[in-house]
């Protein structure tokens, strides 16, 4: 209950204060992110691979992404479960501290989007929570949400695939956070111009 008490003379790492000394003003930013995981359970999975896009005065900038697979050897070994994924990917690959505070100084002060983002979000705030920091900042925007806002729908969700098939988003083959994230960006795109956002 009094766990605040415990955060008042807290250190917190070097990379975390950097992040949160950021949020003095509004980003005109947006990191479109997605994550794969072990499995729903934030406190007991974990991130496997993260892609993610800025998106800048409407327009997804290649050059300014990011996107790793997290060596989770010790969580694979724990659970039974083989490293295949890991080792077949061509993505940059780091350790869990390291692909944190890569994606931390990446997103920065900017708004988040995704899809169901609030799992992304608790999945990271997980991985920040064994790193001794706090809590993201970020405000973040939903495309599920704002497709069902657009719409006036409020009893049903929308899969990524049904989201892509009704804006035509074209499919492909390869299935991996960046792919997701490239979809996620130009449906968000789409979503943002029609609900006149800025």
């Amino acid at each position: 209950m009094l766990d605040w008490i415990k955060n008042i003379n807290k250190e917190y790492p070097e990379f975390w204060k950097e992040y949160v000394s950021k949020f003095d003003k509004k980003s005109k930013r947006f990191v479109v992110l997605s994550t794969e995981t072990s499995g729903l359970n934030p406190s007991k999975d974990v991130i496997v691979s993260i892609g993610s896009f800025a998106v800048v005065n409407n327009s997804i900038l290649i050059g300014d992404s990011f996107e790793t697979v997290l060596l989770q050897y010790k969580f694979f070994h724990d659970n039974g479960l083989t490293n295949e994924f890991v080792v077949e990917s061509k993505m940059k690959k780091l350790g869990e501290p390291d692909a944190i505070q890569a994606l931390i100084e990446f997103i920065g002060n900017a708004v988040l989007v995704g899809h169901h983002v609030d799992f992304d979000v608790e999945m990271i705030n997980a991985a920040l929570e064994r790193l001794g920091c706090g809590r993201l900042k970020n405000e973040a925007l939903d495309i599920d949400v704002m497709h069902r806002k657009l719409h006036d729908i409020s009893n049903k969700q929308f899969s990524l695939d049904e989201l892509c098939g009704i804006y035509k988003i074209p499919k492909s083959d390869r299935n991996s956070s960046s792919e997701d994230a490239y979809k996620i960006a130009l449906l968000f795109l789409k979503l943002k111009s029609r609900l006149g956002l800025n």
